[in-house]
């Protein structure tokens, strides 16, 4: 039994505390106040950028034994396909898995743009493609289509992508995406497409990725539902005789102990200004909810000792969950942490039940 574990890279911001304030660690934002105590310089001035520190998480992870990194997509931070571009060359063990929104442009260039991408890593570029913002957020980005037509789009998207990348003489005429006789030729033909991870909980997600996605990710929550989303999926895919793999996205606070865990996520939940105690947001077990505006995407985080964090770990790949996207703040300092601390100890259990059944 094995699972390939992702560590998520903020592409906005990141920050040592939970103040929720708009922070780029490396990087003096306009009329950002100085980092240090009055009479104390900083030499580095803007010699530094954002994209410096966005390499040393990546490094981190690279060092700490992921498998992955998953470049979280947002609106308002830096375009996570530049970003992968620019870290692919300094990681060559991670996979990217890069969120974006269908509405980017031609589904014809970027598969080209995938192939590219496939051909100078060695197949190491994955497709996190996601519905993005609510309808009036997304008209800020010129994108007027309706919210019931987005999963649409996707699935049209994801068909053409795949279809040129696998095949010449394509041809397609859909609502949003049209070819005619396309595919790719010379060095750029025979080239594996991304795999395709989607996500959503809503019936509408789960439909399309039975049909479309060659992971669904699903948000970690109580078990009940968890389970409940994932059999509505797995009928889904049986009607399409399709098959796909799960995964599960969490933050995660792991300690030494469980009470230094809570402490720290006490902290940051206050720091953040968020309404109720820590308490009030626990879903079961050490599993907590976070808030819908949370930046990092996840829904909730898991807080607890080493031992509890690996033991629920554990328990979701056993339950047939083969990736998992962790994350936490700040990305630098916790990749390190859980990289030493959880993942060793999580791949020896896993291994070591393998062993015992093989």
């Amino acid at each position: 039994m094995t699972a390939t574990v992702y560590w998520q890279l903020p592409s906005n911001t990141d920050a040592r505390y939970g103040d929720a304030r708009l922070r780029k660690r490396a990087e003096r934002l306009k009329d950002d106040p100085p980092p240090f105590t009055d009479g104390v310089s900083d030499p580095r001035g803007k010699a530094f950028n954002y994209f410096d520190y966005l390499h040393q998480i990546a490094r981190a992870a690279d060092l700490s034994g992921f498998n992955g990194l998953h470049i979280q997509h947002d609106t308002d931070g830096d375009e996570s396909w530049i970003i992968a571009g620019y870290l692919a060359r300094s990681v060559r063990h991670l996979v990217l898995l890069t969120e974006f929104e269908a509405s980017r442009g031609s589904a014809v260039y970027a598969a080209k743009n995938a192939v590219s991408f496939q051909r100078y890593t060695h197949g190491r570029f994955a497709w996190h493609i996601t519905r993005g913002d609510d309808q009036q957020a997304r008209k800020k980005q010129a994108d007027f289509l309706p919210d019931e037509k987005v999963n649409d789009r996707i699935g049209e998207f994801i068909t053409v992508a795949q279809g040129v990348i696998n095949g010449a003489d394509v041809t397609f005429k859909g609502d949003y995406f049209e070819v005619l006789a396309g595919g790719f030729k010379g060095p750029l033909a025979g080239h594996p497409a991304p795999q395709v991870f989607l996500s959503g909980n809503d019936d509408a997600s789960l439909k399309l990725s039975a049909t479309q996605a060659d992971v669904h990710i699903f948000s970690a929550q109580a078990a009940t539902a968890l389970h409940a989303q994932r059999e509505r999926l797995e009928e889904y895919a049986r009607q399409q005789s399709r098959t796909l793999q799960y995964a599960l996205r969490v933050n995660v606070i792991a300690r030494e102990t469980e009470q230094e865990a809570l402490f720290d996520a006490e902290r940051i939940h206050s720091q953040q200004q968020h309404d109720g105690s820590l308490q009030a947001a626990r879903i079961s077990g050490s599993l907590y909810r976070l808030p819908e505006n949370h930046s990092s995407g996840a829904a909730a985080q898991l807080v607890g000792s080493y031992e509890q964090v690996i033991a629920q770990l554990q328990s979701w790949v056993e339950a047939g969950f083969q990736h998992l996207i962790l994350g936490a703040s700040p990305h630098l300092e916790e990749a390190y942490r859980i990289g030493e601390h959880v993942l060793p100890a999580l791949r020896d259990i896993l291994s070591g039940q393998q062993k015992a059944t093989a």
